[in-house]
């Protein structure tokens, strides 16, 4: 079949991958824009701009799709599909009205729950036990369209939101291509709205650790914000950041760290948190017992 594929970040490329490996004939990729990245903001493709290269798949990087200035470029490619993996764009009618069959989109969660930027580490951050991918029809509003295929998969008591990130890649691309296979056959299902939730996009200053929160909760918080923004906190009057932390039920008063089993750990509002691995700033990651090793506890 036709693709017109429109992706952006590393979740999108398994799904393009298994496109590709499929037979489909991909037209054009549609991605959004190189963007500075580092300490030194190098100009950086995104990871779907550099697969679709590889193999010589034409790029477009469009600031908009909204002025209608890529509908002919689109309606010449002819496709069957319009497919959709995380581009970050919303798609006007004029678009969605262009392929023969349909737009499908691939979204990493079980909808209408986590509608939006960040489902995946909202479904962590929150403690859910568990998420999935899900395949739509597009519309014009935020993850609004018919429901399609669904996959579930377990969210383990360890796994962090790039642990999610690759396995939901990986889930994503094999519903994609089940979904086009038995496009036919699937009769969409509506969404009910009174279910519906919003998974926002995060931001750095959402990734403060407040302890005052009990440590059940700040736990799942910390491995959602990881691999990023990743959680952190002041101390010292420097800021630390929290990779992956391990609940205990010692009490103190919230926020004061001190000594559990050679590790450093810090009280919550209720039990507390030992920081298994962490990196001051400036310094490098390292576990809490390398650091406490070279940073002892005064008092």
């Amino acid at each position: 079949m036709k693709i017109v594929f429109m992706g952006t970040p590393e979740f999108a490329v398994a799904s393009l991958q298994a496109l590709i490996d499929a037979g489909h004939e991909v037209k054009a990729v549609f991605t959004q824009s190189d963007k500075p990245q580092g300490r030194k903001q190098i100009l950086t493709p995104p990871p779907v701009k550099v697969l679709a290269q590889e193999y010589s798949i034409p790029v477009y990087q469009p600031r908009t799709l909204r002025d209608g200035s890529s509908d002919a470029l689109i309606r010449a490619c002819e496709p069957d599909f319009i497919v959709v993996a995380a581009y970050g764009k919303l798609l006007p009618k004029s678009v969605l009205a262009i392929p023969k069959k349909a737009c499908v989109n691939v979204h990493g969660s079980l909808l209408p729950k986590y509608r939006g930027a960040a489902p995946i580490q909202w479904s962590v951050i929150n403690g859910d036990a568990k998420t999935g991918v899900t395949t739509m029809l597009m519309a014009e509003g935020m993850d609004e369209g018919d429901l399609l295929l669904r996959l579930e998969t377990p969210i383990g008591p360890e796994d962090t939101a790039g642990d999610l990130f690759d396995r939901l890649a990986d889930l994503g691309a094999s519903l994609l291509l089940e979904t086009l296979e038995r496009f036919d056959s699937i009769v969409p299902q509506k969404q009910d709205p009174q279910e519906a939730t919003v998974a926002p996009i995060l931001r750095k200053e959402m990734a403060q650790i407040d302890f005052s929160r009990c440590a059940g909760s700040l736990n799942p918080f910390i491995r959602g914000m990881n691999p990023w923004p990743v959680a952190w906190f002041l101390y010292e009057g420097k800021r630390m950041k929290v990779f992956e932390t391990e609940i205990c039920e010692d009490s103190g008063p919230a926020g004061e760290a001190f000594e559990k089993d050679g590790c450093l750990a810090v009280y919550c509002g209720e039990g507390a948190l030992i920081l298994r691995e962490i990196q001051p700033e400036n310094g490098k990651r390292m576990s809490g017992e390398d650091y406490l090793r070279g940073h002892p506890l005064k008092g």
